[in-house]
């Protein structure tokens, strides 16, 4: 029997099975610290969103000093719809509007 000299390698591995299969707590792991970072970037994002609005030109020095009225703010997008849901499920975040979050309080 010839083998065809166009067609592709064989992997070895393709008969091996996948390192994520053999438990369920890597996965519950990474999940938590998928969710976890999500959160802080979450945070982080209001946060400066919140400082970008508070030092606008409007507002001098000398003015009254009003804070930001931000609440709410579209998640960043590095992390899917999902993980805010859950986040949400967790009581940590609410729906603000279409397709914005706000920290529960």
């Amino acid at each position: 029997m010839t083998e065809d000299p166009n067609a592709m390698p064989r992997s070895d591995s393709a008969s091996q099975p996948a390192p994520a299969a053999t438990g369920g707590a890597p996965a519950e792991t990474s999940s938590a610290d998928v969710l976890k970072a999500a959160y802080k970037a979450f945070k982080k994002r209001l946060k400066l969103t919140q400082l970008d609005d508070a030092s606008r030109i409007g507002r001098g020095p000398m003015s009254s000093g009003q804070k930001s009225t931000i609440d709410g703010i579209t998640p960043p997008d590095q992390y899917p719809r999902a993980v805010w849901e859950e986040l949400v499920k967790q009581g940590k975040l609410k729906h603000a509007s279409h397709g914005m979050y706000a920290l529960k309080q």
